[in-house]
């Protein structure tokens, strides 16, 4: 069995970490170097970044910002926002990201999924898919999760993996925020569904959410943001009440 990661994100806009509920209302949360640092002084598997304007804004992350935390981290640094290209992934690669994350451009052109699995491994490439229920259906939605989209979310993860990406990053818009939990119920059925990694994210509100979602689901990463960010939870702690628990953890 993998063991589960516990990945802290760094939502950014305007150069600052900033968070919000259901993917509005956002307030600030700090200097993203800053929190970087202390995640990596915590016991953080990992780490992700996420320029959530940038796709808005039609340009690429900041490679600045991403050089900043990529030299002052010594932990697997995933980046998103804004990726359109294979040349838009190589610039994060070149900037110190270990793993390039894409999202509405995926959807769009299902091709650069492909592409950028053959020009830089499968382990690099991981699928941000947002997905929100609607009706009976969890879908996914682009563009921050302001569009819908006529995918069913269950069906684009398996094509996803099809087109060789090596990691789904699956956000609940519907916990988003909340702290009452992650969505368990769809992020079992993707991962059961797939062969790659599933990391789950939105909802995360206390370390009980942890110890649902990884033993009510096959997800191998458990993300949060504002419980980190806030001081709500550590992670030292949160790593100690898992491995109690008898969880695999690194």
């Amino acid at each position: 069995m993998l063991k589960k990661r516990i990945i802290p994100c760094l939502d950014i806009k305007d150069g600052r970490t900033v968070k919000g509920v259901n993917f509005v209302d956002l307030r600030d949360a700090g200097d993203p170097v800053a929190l970087a640092k202390t995640y990596v002084e915590q016991g953080a598997d990992e780490l992700v970044f996420l320029d959530i304007t940038a796709t808005l804004e039609n340009r690429n992350a900041r490679k600045g910002m991403i050089e900043k935390i990529a030299a002052a981290i010594n932990i697997p640094f995933t980046v998103g926002g804004g990726v359109r290209s294979v040349e838009d992934a190589r610039m994060m690669i070149q900037a110190g990201a270990d793993k390039v994350s894409v999202n509405s451009a995926a959807v769009k052109q299902p091709e650069l999924i492909a592409e950028m699995a053959q020009e830089f491994g499968s382990q690099c490439v991981v699928v941000a898919v947002d997905t929100k229920l609607t009706g009976d259906n969890w879908m996914v939605y682009v563009n921050g999760g302001r569009n819908a989209t006529p995918h069913k979310t269950l069906d684009w993860c398996k094509k996803v993996e099809q087109l060789g990406a090596g990691e789904i990053l699956l956000t609940s818009m519907n916990n988003d925020g909340t702290k009452k939990g992650f969505a368990i119920d769809i992020t079992q059925a993707i991962a059961a569904a797939v062969n790659i990694p599933v990391i789950a994210s939105g909802g995360a509100g206390n370390k009980e959410h942890f110890k649902e979602i990884f033993t009510h689901s096959q997800a191998t990463g458990g993300l949060a943001a504002s419980i980190f960010h806030f001081g709500e939870v550590s992670i030292i702690d949160l790593k100690h009440y898992l491995k109690e628990k008898g969880i695999p953890i690194r």
